[in-house]
């Protein structure tokens, strides 16, 4: 009797373990492209999530909430540790204005109006033109290694929210970090 009872708990537990590994992962980074322009290295990036009801919700209810995007790029030594080149941070703020029905979302002191938080979102969904680093800093030919994750910033929230952060997964949003490599090549002057 008992290892049939063994028997079925494991049966049970495995069933378990696939079909949460199974479930898309709702947050994630699906792209990132470093691009070099005009002596800089620019990031794109497509980015997954969905807002939950309870972010949403305070949002609509003119709390600002903050995001912020983490990039860390690293050149690998066999000799010591891996040398930090790039470590870079870019928050966005986005708040509801009751009295305009208007979304605002941006970055520092420059924000753009939206129709909606979807509107808003989809600026944090698709970055574009984040400029990270001048080229001159970094070596040609040599295979750099990055990763970049988006996450809720609730450092930045007022201290209620803070607190019922801390409490609440709704609020924990963040995305796992997306590896990529790229390297830097001067092209060869054409006769």
């Amino acid at each position: 009797m008992l290892r049939l009872l063994l028997s079925v708990f494991l049966c049970l537990s495995l069933v378990a373990v696939v079909d949460t590994s199974a479930q898309p992962q709702a947050e994630r980074v699906a792209r990132v492209e470093p691009i070099v322009r005009e002596g800089k290295l620019y990031i794109d990036a497509d980015i997954e999530f969905a807002v939950s009801g309870d972010l949403r919700n305070a949002a609509q209810k003119g709390v600002p909430i903050y995001f912020t995007a983490d990039l860390e790029v690293v050149s690998k030594r066999w000799w010591w540790f891996d040398k930090a080149v790039i470590s870079e941070q870019k928050t966005w703020r986005v708040v509801y204005n009751a009295l305009t029905r208007q979304w605002r979302v941006g970055s520092g002191d420059l924000s753009l109006p939206e129709s909606s938080l979807d509107d808003a979102l989809s600026l944090l969904r698709n970055i574009r033109g984040w400029a990270v680093a001048d080229i001159k800093d970094l070596e040609t030919d040599e295979l750099y290694e990055g990763k970049l994750r988006l996450r809720l910033n609730t450092s930045l929230l007022a201290r209620p929210f803070q607190v019922d952060a801390f409490n609440s997964s709704a609020w924990s949003l963040a995305t796992p970090w997306k590896n990529f490599t790229f390297s830097i090549s001067l092209d060869e002057p054409r006769p």
